[in-house]
């Protein structure tokens, strides 16, 4: 069996995702609301990854992922000249250091 070369391994980034979802049975998203976008910091090489994993969790909790849209790395954000506040910042930390993908904000959509 030939010995593969060892490939760098690429570094964990993380992704500031906004998703649209919709209504599904045990969602827990307010009895009147159409659907929500969410806010989302997901750790990943590079962003489709981050996407991939995003959705699949957002899946398993009941939820109806419809779009997603990258907002970038924190440093993508700081180059366009966003903000970013500390919380926001120890969120994108957080979702780093557990490899993790976080729910920072829920905007429900109401007719």
């Amino acid at each position: 069996m030939a010995e593969t070369p060892d490939r760098p391994k690429r570094p964990q980034q993380v992704y500031s995702l906004i998703v649209q979802v919709g209504r599904k049975e045990g969602d827990g998203l307010p009895p009147r609301a159409t659907g929500a976008a969410l806010l989302c910091y997901a750790s990943g090489v590079d962003e489709a990854e981050a996407v991939r994993e995003t959705v699949a969790i957002l899946k398993e909790a009941d939820m109806a992922p419809l779009e997603v849209q990258g907002l970038g790395t924190l440093d993508e954000r700081l180059k366009s000249g966003e903000e970013i506040d500390d919380e926001e910042r120890f969120l994108m930390e957080r979702a780093l250091k557990e490899n993790s993908v976080i729910v920072a904000e829920v905007t429900p959509f109401f007719d």
